[in-house]
């Protein structure tokens, strides 16, 4: 391996480790900020419960991704140093701002909140994690505009050989900034609805707190319905985005060579990347591709060989990636039909085997994601700033293979630690169950408003 590779691993390690935490912080966020929400409008402790105990989840989980998410900008500076100085006037600007903004605004509400119970009314604690759901969405938001502008850079002109921002609100309106945020938005929304109904299986197979978590677990699949649904409909606008703005990217997803019209899907593909073709093209549904990418149904779309065979992307990762994170999507929307209708309509306790396949969805969601940001940043390549920047020159020019190595083991020893704390803290606390002395958790009278 080149040092190229081995910092482009050490980044992967950092980031797909950091990316565990992210989604779930996301939704159960704004999951336990409606349940304390329930009980301050109705009083009813069961909703006081069930705060506190997914917001402990949530506190676990949180604690452990602001850890990984420092260390992960550290390697702009250590690794990549080139790409910090080509392009560090333009993506320094919406980090600085998830800093002193977003981050600020969720480590402030967030202690209020911790801290809280039994010193603040009841409106005023609820309004505090409220606000740590919103900060900590509106930090999702610069973080994805920042990747959005290298994915299609916008605003900006290249001077005394950097590139120097020009108009910050195109970064800010920057369509794929936009549609990744929200796309990422909703799969954090789905990780969570589907962590929330896991557990509350979990729990209901063995006929413990049933109404507690009957109740979390139909909160959890009416907003599981309602987030898959949404991501399904903000990927197909994020694939219209990269057929537009990244060609070479979307022919990898869709393992097309050839440039056509009326581009059909074919269910079963297996591609040849050595000889520049598919070995297997079965099932075909006509022009659905096309449709997808344009809305049009005979739409033109370029092939691979439109493009020099050194700027295409890795094929098989892009592409494998692609079609398991559209599978699991799919598979999400019928889950999460099928948990709203047994809440509602169903004896939930009574169907075991739903439940039993809803315990191992749990790290289904999480593995979407990381394919979803495989297709997004492998698709990318040689590119670390779409048609500006190559990844290899965007590497620290100082660094040793040593140096590289050496914090590559450090990094990944540190973070499969702390991954088994987080792993361990999470199941015992979940298997736990929710608190049942409310005297900790009640406010005085008095600070009822």
């Amino acid at each position: 391996m080149d040092i190229v590779t081995l910092s482009r691993l050490q980044f992967a390690v950092t980031v797909m480790f950091h990316f565990i935490f992210v989604p779930l912080t996301l939704g159960l966020s704004v999951l336990t900020a409606y349940m304390e929400t329930r009980y301050v409008k109705s009083g009813d402790e069961t909703y006081l419960r069930m705060a506190k105990f997914w917001g402990k989840l949530f506190l676990i989980n949180f604690a452990l991704g602001v850890v990984t998410g420092i260390t992960m900008e550290f390697q702009f500076g250590m690794n990549w140093a080139e790409y910090s100085r080509y392009v560090g006037d333009i993506f320094g600007a919406p980090l600085a701002i998830e800093a002193t903004v977003a981050f600020f605004l969720e480590s402030v509400f967030i202690g209020l909140w911790i801290f809280g119970w039994n010193k603040v009314s009841k409106k005023v604690h609820a309004f505090a994690i409220w606000m740590v759901a919103i900060a900590t969405n509106l930090s999702a938001l610069w973080i994805l505009l920042a990747n959005g502008w290298m994915q299609h850079p916008v605003g900006y002109v290249l001077r005394n050989n950097r590139a120097e921002m020009v108009d910050f609100m195109a970064l800010v309106t920057n369509t794929n900034g936009l549609l990744k945020f929200t796309h990422q938005l909703f799969s954090g929304y789905t990780v969570a609805s589907f962590f929330v109904m896991g557990v509350s299986a979990w729990h209901l197979l063995r006929k413990s707190e049933t109404d507690f978590f009957k109740r979390s677990f139909r909160i959890a699949a009416t907003f599981g319905l309602a987030s898959s649904f949404l991501l399904a409909l903000f990927g197909d606008f994020s694939a219209v985005e990269v057929a537009a703005t990244q060609p070479a990217k979307f022919a990898s997803m869709e393992s097309l060579w050839e440039t056509k019209r009326g581009v059909g899907l074919n269910l079963l593909l297996l591609p040849d990347p050595e000889h520049e073709c598919n070995s297997v093209e079965q099932l075909c549904v006509p022009k659905v591709v096309s449709l997808l990418a344009f809305h049009t149904p005979d739409a033109e779309i370029k092939g691979l060989k439109e493009f020099p065979p050194e700027l295409r992307p890795p094929l098989l990762p892009t592409f494998l990636s692609f079609r398991i994170m559209v599978g699991l999507g799919s598979y999400f929307i019928l889950a999460a039909l099928g948990a709203v209708f047994f809440s509602r309509w169903g004896k939930l306790e009574n169907q075991t085997l739903f439940l039993k396949l809803l315990v191992y969805t749990i790290p289904l969601p999480y593995l979407a994601n990381q394919f979803g940001w495989i297709v997004a940043e492998v698709g990318r390549q040689p590119w670390i700033v779409y048609g500006v920047l190559k990844t290899s020159d965007a590497v620290s020019k100082s660094v040793s293979m040593g140096q590289v190595i050496g914090s590559l083991f450090g990094f990944t020893l540190l973070y499969g630690l702390l991954g088994a704390v987080d792993i361990y803290l999470l199941v015992k606390f979940a298997r736990k169950g929710p608190d049942n002395d409310l005297t900790t958790m009640i406010r005085p009278r008095g600070q009822e408003a």
